[in-house]
């Protein structure tokens, strides 16, 4: 019998794990789609990535539909994602008595109202799913809190494709790239990639950019969203949407990268997958307290980034100005930062979904 996931969508980051997993572990993914505040517009198109998935995916009609896959399946996992998918699938799960396996992402419950209506819930998931599967060390710690225990929590590290984002770029490669960015020759460069929307931390990252730039130094902000354009200018540049492909060049030509994100009511980044990109192109990371990475432990102040506080453009500014002006500084945080992110591999993670099954007493054969 398969195993089946469910989850929203397959953006490009996931479908390596998901085939590993359906080779290994007879994993079935089931989309649902919807609901998607915090997933790029571009990552949306669930029909395409099901019909052009290696592996076995299926769209869900409706997020309830995930009550029924317990009946015929093996397990159940399901990613903490969707209103009313998650609760059908442990409902329908305990109900066909199938074990149910959650992926953990939260490492603080959201603090608005409909949240605080969906904790009780949420509290019980946590203590009655036959294992849980996390993204790091600072979730594992939440979960356990709420679980009693840690008891059957295995940490799934997050990861990218190594050998797109590590590969050497060339200097011609990383003169195009900055020509298409409209980067003028020569300027050092200041990256941020990512949707560009208040609570990533873009306003407060283009107000110490604004404190201690220099010239001949250029904030590019590569990504989407309605903060799209806000002080362009000769040193704040918008490249708009860059191809995954073209990722390892922007990360290449520049001097370091900045995670800016910021903890709201409704929000609080649970890792960070730009770090992990960055950190193969062997640049430093300045991420805030806020990003999942840094407290999950991939990002370490002084170690392989520096990590500053949420919101406070006066500590991001000295930040970057260090890096930019210390070189050895750069190369020595970068150079331990693509060694700490190699373990963050997709079959590390794959076998942490082993060990979930093998705890709940499925078997790994497809």
């Amino acid at each position: 019998m398969s195993v089946a996931l469910v989850t929203n969508y397959i953006p490009p980051y996931r479908a390596p794990l998901y085939r590993l997993l359906a080779d290994r572990y007879g994993v079935e993914v089931f989309c649902f789609g919807g609901e998607a505040r915090y997933v790029a517009d571009h990552h949306r198109e669930l029909e395409r990535q099901v019909a052009e998935a290696p592996f076995p995916a299926h769209v869900l009609g409706r997020q309830r539909d995930a009550a029924h896959l317990g009946r015929d399946r093996a397990a159940v996992i399901a990613a903490l994602t969707g209103r009313v998918a998650l609760p059908a699938a442990w409902r329908g799960a305990r109900r066909a008595e199938r074990p149910f396996v959650l992926w953990a992402s939260l490492w603080r419950h959201p603090r608005t109202p409909a949240h605080a209506l969906s904790f009780p819930l949420m509290r019980r998931i946590y203590r009655q799913a036959d294992a849980i599967l996390t993204y790091a060390e600072h979730v594992s710690r939440y979960v356990e809190r709420y679980r009693g225990s840690d008891r059957n929590v295995f940490v799934a590290p997050q990861a990218v494709e190594a050998d797109v984002f590590s590969r050497s770029v060339d200097e011609a490669e990383q003169a195009a790239w900055r020509a298409s960015a409209g980067i003028p020759p020569g300027a050092r460069v200041v990256l941020y990639a990512g949707r560009l929307v208040p609570e990533k931390g873009v306003e407060t990252l283009l107000t110490a950019w604004e404190a201690g730039r220099r010239d001949a130094e250029v904030l590019c902000l590569a990504g989407e969203g309605p903060l799209q354009g806000r002080a362009a200018g000769p040193h704040v540049v918008y490249p708009g949407h860059v191809e995954r492909a073209s990722l390892p060049a922007a990360y290449a030509a520049a001097e370091l990268v900045v995670v800016p994100s910021l903890a709201t009511r409704a929000f609080l980044e649970p890792w960070g997958l730009v770090c992990n990109e960055a950190m193969h192109q062997s640049r430093p990371v300045i991420a805030t307290s806020a990003v999942g990475a840094a407290a999950g432990g991939l990002v370490r102040d002084g170690e392989t980034g520096l990590i500053v506080p949420p919101g406070d453009p006066v500590h991001l500014a000295a930040a970057i100005r260090r890096l930019l002006d210390d070189e050895p500084l750069r190369e020595r945080l970068g150079a331990n930062a693509r060694e700490a992110v190699a373990p963050y591999s997709y079959e590390a993670a794959a076998d942490a979904f082993g060990r979930a099954l093998q705890a709940v007493r499925v078997s790994s054969a497809p």
